[in-house]
């Protein structure tokens, strides 16, 4: 079993994002924030609870999904600390796009199913109590699954894995260390939170004043969604390299990229 180190691990994430951070920073903007910016203007809003009408938007968000995917994967690529190029790590991607894609689909989608299946028959005014029971078995689940393979994108970037190799390997090298992880997980969803509520509060007062209220399609919304996005982007950078490099550290590997995994 593995020791992990956070503290050494955030130290290397330091030290990688010093030595390629215009790298990491293009991957991020044309991957992760640009496509997440669109998908923000294109969705219908609602009700708070509500779920938009079947439409156009929801192709978009499938792609955007893949998009990011994509761009997580390519991240790791260059977090591993090999020489790689911004197009080569974006090719690497999208070579093992599928089965990281397949690797998520299996372990989330089911339980994010059961989820909203479960919110629905507890809404008023005939709320159940046993999907209550159902949805907050989920939850646990859930957040015991994420934490156990939480390194699954650092995986399925360095190895040659399909999808349920994916999630054995990243089932096995997190032994130990769930604690450790849980609490980084946790960190990483309230930074992400605050930043949101920041980056959206003043932004949204700016662009209120300055371009008018924020209506959908305008460019008031524009400019909100696409600073939060890149705020988010950056977060996640930081997120998903610290990721490969626990990884790293539980895999006891060294910083290239074996050949088999290229």
């Amino acid at each position: 079993m593995a020791k992990l180190s956070i503290s050494r691990a955030w130290d290397e994430t330091r030290d990688v994002l010093g030595r390629d951070g215009r790298l990491l920073s293009t991957v991020a903007i044309a991957l992760l924030a640009l496509p997440s910016t669109v998908q923000n203007l294109v969705t219908p809003v609602t009700k708070p609870g509500e779920l938009p009408p079947a439409g156009p938007w929801m192709i978009v968000l499938l792609i955007t999904v893949l998009i990011g995917l994509v761009g997580q994967l390519a991240i790791a690529r260059l977090a591993l600390g090999s020489q790689t190029s911004v197009g080569e790590a974006i090719n690497h991607g999208a070579k093992r796009l599928l089965p990281y894609f397949l690797a998520m689909l299996l372990w989330v989608g089911p339980i994010a199913l059961l989820l909203f299946y479960a919110a629905q028959q507890m809404r008023p005014p005939t709320p159940s109590a046993a999907m209550a029971v159902l949805f907050l078995v989920m939850l646990i689940l859930l957040i015991v699954l994420a934490v156990r393979l939480i390194i699954a994108v650092a995986v399925a970037s360095a190895e040659p894995l399909g999808p349920i190799g994916i999630l054995k390997r990243s089932w096995q090298l997190t032994s130990g260390n769930w604690w450790r992880l849980f609490a980084f997980l946790v960190l990483f969803i309230v930074a992400v939170f605050c930043v949101m509520v920041a980056v959206g509060a003043v932004i949204g007062i700016l662009a209120g004043i300055v371009l008018g209220p924020p209506e959908p399609m305008s460019v008031s919304a524009l400019v909100i969604a696409l600073i939060t996005q890149l705020a988010v982007a950056a977060v996640t950078v930081v997120f998903l390299v610290m990721l490969t490099r626990i990884y790293l550290q539980l895999a006891a590997r060294n910083v290239t990229v074996p050949e088999t995994a290229a």
